[in-house]
């Protein structure tokens, strides 16, 4: 498969500090967490895909971390929303 060849970006690039510290609070804002669980693979593929719809940059997600699960990882992205 292609993407056997290709080299992880996620790998290579300074990762910023984890999401799980807490936001500055921001009047009329609060944060949304969203979390994406799977294999490394497959959680580095939905990271990429969402960069590439503008959705995120690749750099605002945590770290991979391992569940606990076999083979399992999550990613974070904190967002923060309009409460208004």
């Amino acid at each position: 498969m292609l993407e056997d060849f290709i080299p992880d970006i996620l790998e290579t690039l300074t990762v910023p500090p984890s999401p799980s510290a807490k936001p500055e609070p921001t009047p009329h804002r609060e944060p949304v967490k969203i979390s994406i669980i799977g294999s490394r693979r497959g959680v580095n593929s939905i990271i990429r895909t969402l960069y590439r719809l503008r959705f995120a940059e690749v750099m605002e997600w945590s770290p991979l971390q391992p569940t606990g699960n076999p083979g399992e990882f999550v990613s974070m992205l904190i967002r923060q929303i309009s409460t208004h």
